[in-house]
């Protein structure tokens, strides 16, 4: 934190803010950390006219943050001698211990508040101030002029730093510099920092100090037992000694993890300890007393021979104490071998509480080794949460919530991330917790711990949540209910990755009784980027599959075309794992006739779903061109491979993006005979459901999938009664890693079996419910469609030569046939259309007879086939032309019309709708 521009500060703003101003009206010129400061003071109803504080003798002002900082102190008041700094020392509950002043006649001109030791300025009780702020903050800090609570404290400014214990993380005391706010000079910041470092290392040093007293005092404890001559357990080595000999390096660390962990446990105790190569090593653990009184404990490794298994009773060494009785091993001899043979040497020597500091340090470093492989299993905003919280509990937290925006749960980015946070997880070592439940809206104040991490970017550490203000006024009674549950300590991490705030987590303690500290909230921060950087890649996936899946949706059909061929029903499952590239579709074709189509782009995302519409577009066009089945898939090959030509499908470095190919089924059904006609690229074959309840699996030319190119598609044709079921599926349903695709497709013939009346929906439903998988790692893509027929009384034909003067026969025929269907007020319009459309078949049909059929379905089609292959084209006549008006007309009656070919000519056809006629 730097000076303010303005080193007054933001006096406006803090005369605002005390007057009733809500927050909102001047946080924008006010910091994050003094603004909460603020709330958090007036939650507590301190009043900025407060002139007196706590004061107390009950302090210790020779301990070892004194006795560390008492050179630095001289240095600092040196450094600014003559100028008017107030130094200051502090303990970590905000208390006065020491004052230095660089003008030393200010210790008589200054108030006692500013002079004296045993004032306490933590910010319960005073307000905004550097030491209070630093406590809270747990950062250095700068506090200028107006932004200080106190109104005693307005012309002043200070830049305040913490004192950590190196081993614990512990905050111990605080170094504060005070100084007119005119004095202030951003240089501060640094000489603070460094002063506080140089505290910190000389705590450091008092501990190494009693550790090398300890060591003397094991040693010297070992020279007495040997003066007296007593017998030794083994040959006693030094720790490198030991160390060289034959032990792997594996070795080494597991001596260390378990000395280190008897060193903590401050007992004596004998522990074997497993090595490879069969060898075993007996770890033996003993209290040790420094000559200053400082008690620790000792670790010595112990290697028998083969038949020996385990070590003596410990017994405890003491500096001053009589010799120990024989049999205890002492270490640091010089080299000699006993009659037992074993050799003996120390592992560890130190304070119980450094080796707590090490074990927890060692478990911090396996949590987050473990987190690394928990956390981010799969790409699932809620399921990635909750990984959170099950590594947190229990060895960093006994209770978890997350809170996370409802549009991250979306997969969107959050404008407002404090104004839409809902509780997404809650977990901890039991379920009576009065946490808020799972989906509930958060609406959360300033002061909470949680608003104030989203608001910084940084973590708050709550060591206290009886003390945390701000924390109970959110909701008292709720507060208290935790309370009640001995939930008593708070950090809190906002989710960050990427710039993007994505929630806040919280870990809560409550069967472990110590508070939480910094090393503690490094650590739930460390888990907490870890995961944020998993949720915001799931939010992405989200988003894409989101996309995707939209987009897919969108490209496929949203209804079904009125058709009278087929009774459909259809399903599309899109993958877990990412949106694909199936599609379905159903086409109405002249003559009743409807095509079925099933495809599959390769590959997932929306990309796939793109090239998934525009095949499926492309499929819709080639088929209004009446071709062929084995033809419409040549043009689709032929465009997948140019979309792949020009995707860079040849280019290495954009093989990324380029089409890899598809797969896909089409089929035609004709209800006027019952022909299926149908060819496959790559797909997987239909499977037929006939009427008698018998299942089969068409054998189709498989032929190549779409992209590759070249390569020549056959169809097949089949006769499908009324009422038979025509499945068509993509693989999803029938592929599957866990499941062999023979089976699949026997389990899809059971099912189909098991119940040959059902409808298309009742089958699509049983089908989805036999062969899908419970978590589908492909789209699955599923139609069906049970045939009808067209009635022989609804069709009529007639068959004559290439003569105009057979036209009117037809004429007169066709509207006998319409009268016998009742269509007497469409004979007019039908007559008319059908003159035109037979005397064109007679004029250009190459002389070979001429065929006409009248269809009465939806609509009243009229065709008519001739032997040429010439398709004809509407023109615009000119005036003085005699003909070239007999199409503009047809087209101008009909509904529709167009051209189809055969194989022994073609066919021209015209609809028009029944109630238009």
């Amino acid at each position: 934190m730097g000076v303010v521009d303005d080193r007054t500060g933001p006096v406006q703003s803090r005369d605002r803010f005390l007057h009733g101003g809500s927050a909102e009206s001047v946080v924008r010129s006010v910091r994050s950390p003094i603004l909460s400061s603020w709330q958090r003071s007036m939650l507590l109803g301190l009043s900025p006219d407060q002139t007196e504080l706590p004061f107390t003798e009950d302090f210790d002002a020779d301990g070892p943050v004194v006795r560390a900082a008492s050179p630095v102190l001289d240095r600092l008041a040196s450094l600014f001698a003559g100028s008017r700094m107030n130094i200051c020392l502090a303990d970590g509950h905000g208390t006065v211990l020491e004052r230095r002043f660089g003008d030393k006649s200010l210790a008589g001109r200054l108030p006692a508040i500013q002079t004296q030791p045993g004032f306490v300025f933590a910010e319960r009780v005073a307000g905004t101030n550097g030491i209070g702020l630093t406590l809270a903050e747990r950062q250095l800090v700068q506090v200028n002029g107006a932004e200080h609570f106190a109104e005693r404290s307005q012309s002043s400014a200070c830049t305040a730093a913490p004192i950590r214990d190196q081993l614990s993380g512990h905050i111990e005391g605080v170094l504060c510099l005070g100084y007119p706010y005119t004095d202030a000079d951003p240089a501060l910041a640094a000489i603070v920092r460094r002063a506080a470092e140089a505290i910190e290392r000389r705590l450091m040093e008092q501990s190494s100090a009693r550790e090398r007293g300890l060591l003397q005092a094991y040693l010297e404890a070992g020279l007495r037992v040997r003066a007296h001559g007593d017998a030794l357990d083994g040959h006693p080595v030094a720790l490198a000694e030991l160390l060289l000999s034959e032990l792997e390096q594996s070795d080494h660390t597991t001596l260390k993890e378990k000395a280190t962990e008897l060193l903590s446990a401050a007992r004596r105790a004998a522990e074997e300890v497993s090595l490879s190569h069969g060898r075993r090593v007996t770890l033996v653990s003993r209290p040790v007393t420094g000559p200053d009184g400082v008690e620790g404990m000792v670790v010595e490794a112990l290697l028998p021979d083969e038949e020996e298994h385990h070590a003596p009773a410990p017994a405890p060494l003491h500096a001053h104490a009589a010799p120990p009785p024989a049999g205890s091993p002492p270490a640091g001899a010089p080299a000699s071998r006993s009659g037992t043979g074993g050799v003996r040497g120390l592992v560890l020597v130190g304070e119980p509480e450094v080796g707590k500091y090490a074990v927890a340090a060692r478990r911090r470093l396996e949590l987050l080794a473990e987190a690394s492989t928990r956390i981010g299993t799969t790409l699932d905003v809620g399921r990635t949460a909750r990984e959170l919280a099950e590594t947190a509990v229990p060895r960093l937290a006994d209770f978890v919530t997350v809170d996370v925006p409802e549009s991250v749960l979306r997969g969107e980015e959050s404008g407002d991330p404090t104004g839409e946070l809902h509780r997404t997880v809650v977990h901890g070592i039991r379920d009576d917790c009065p946490f808020y439940p799972v989906g509930m809206r958060l609406e959360l104040r300033p002061t909470t711990p949680h608003m104030r991490s989203l608001a910084t970017g940084q973590p708050v550490l709550e060591p206290e949540l009886k003390a945390a203000f701000g924390w109970i006024a959110q909701d008292p009674e709720h507060s208290e209910l935790l309370l009640a549950h001995n939930v008593h300590s708070l950090i809190t991490v906002p989710l960050l990755a990427r710039g993007v705030v994505l929630g806040v987590a919280c870990f809560y303690r409550s069967r472990n009784p110590a508070p939480y500290g910094d090393d503690d909230r490094s650590l739930a921060q460390e888990l907490a980027a870890r995961a944020a950087l998993c949720i915001d890649n799931a939010r992405r996936y989200t988003r894409e599959h989101t996309l995707a899946l939209s987009l897919q949706r969108s490209l496929l059909p949203h209804g079904l075309p009125e058709q009278s061929a087929v009774e459909v029903a259809h399903r599309y499952l899109p993958a877990e794992s990412g949106v694909g590239g199936d599609w379905f579709d159903v086409i109405p074709l002249s003559g009743t006739r409807v095509a079925l189509l099933v495809g599959d782009v390769v590959g997932h995302g929306l990309h796939a779903a793109a090239t998934m519409g525009r095949l499926r577009t492309a499929a819709r066009n080639f088929a209004e061109l009446e071709l062929a089945p084995d033809e419409l898939l040549t043009h689709l090959d032929n465009l997948m491979v140019r979309l792949d030509r020009e995707e860079g499908g040849d280019d290495p470095a954009l093989g990324s993006s380029a089409i890899v190919g598809a797969t896909c089924l089409y089929a035609v059904y004709d209800p006027t005979t019952q022909l299926c006609t149908m060819a496959r690229a790559g797909h997987p074959p239909p499977a037929l459901l006939l009427p008698d309840g018998s299942v089969t699996f068409p054998d189709l030319p498989a032929g190549p999938p779409l992209g590759l190119g070249g390569l020549p598609f056959e169809s097949a044709e089949v006769h499908l009664p009324e009422n038979s079921r025509l499945i068509l599926y993509t693989d999803g349903l029938i592929e599957d890693r866990h499941r062999d695709i023979d089976l699949a497709l026997e389990e899809l013939h059971r099912t189909l079996a098991a119940d040959p009346g059902r409808s298309p929906e009742d089958t699509c439903r049983a089908v989805l419910d036999a062969l899908a998988p419970e978590h589908p790692a492909d789209d699955i893509a599923l139609l069906v469609a049970r045939t009808h027929a067209t009635p022989p009384d609804r069709i009529a034909a007639w068959e004559l030569p290439a003569d105009p003067a057979r036209v009117g026969e037809v004429r007169a025929a066709a509207v006998e046939q319409l009268a016998r269907w009742g269509l007497e007020e469409s004979a007019f319009a039908a007559e008319l259309l059908l003159s035109e459309l037979v005397t064109n078949g007679i004029r250009y049909g190459g002389g070979e007879p001429v065929r006409v059929r009248l269809i009465h379905d939806r609509t009243l089609i009229c065709e008519v086939y001739d032997s040429s292959n010439t398709a004809p084209r509407m023109r615009q006549a000119a005036n003085t032309d005699e003909g070239g008006r007999g199409l503009f007309l047809v087209a101008q009656l009909a509904q529709a019309w167009g051209t189809r070919y055969t194989p022994d000519g073609k066919v021209i056809w015209a609809e028009f709708a029944l109630d238009a006629a």
